[in-house]
């Protein structure tokens, strides 16, 4: 019986090591993908601020690259949270997790939601997917 005890023990510690490191590598990945956009983001800017002479365009091609790098990234961090509080949470960690995943949501959808508008011709959306009605009163 003290033996089964020692293995449990043994594999919670295993998973517990486990946990840790994918968290550690999930939040890496993170930072290299946002990273990566910002450096992207800036070579965009300064190319066609400097050699193309398109400022606005520049500006806003940059923004969009960083926009989709930060919410990839953002999308990692909320996975990482998730796997953290995996093992034996508390009513504060699941707490501190639901504050945490909604706060990054919410900054995800507003980035994606401003991509999608200046992703568009001169930012106006078209929604060509159903007829639209007319109705006139008489």
């Amino acid at each position: 019986m003290v033996e089964n005890f020692n293995v449990a023990q043994d594999v919670e510690t295993i998973v517990r090591i486990l946990d840790k490191q994918v968290v550690s590598i999930i939040q890496l990945l993170a930072l290299f993908v946002i990273s990566i956009g910002i450096i992207k983001a800036l070579l965009i800017f300064v190319q066609q601020a400097l050699f193309q002479s398109h400022s606005n365009t520049a500006f806003q091609k940059s923004r969009l690259e960083m926009g989709y790098s930060f919410s990839l990234g953002l999308s990692f961090l909320v996975g990482a949270s998730i796997l953290k509080t995996i093992i034996a949470p508390t009513w504060d960690d699941i707490g501190k997790l639901g504050a945490i995943i909604l706060i990054r949501t919410v900054l995800n959808y507003l980035l994606l939601q401003a991509i999608a508008k200046q992703s568009t011709p001169n930012n106006t959306v078209t929604d060509t997917s159903q007829p639209r009605m007319i109705v006139s009163a008489k």
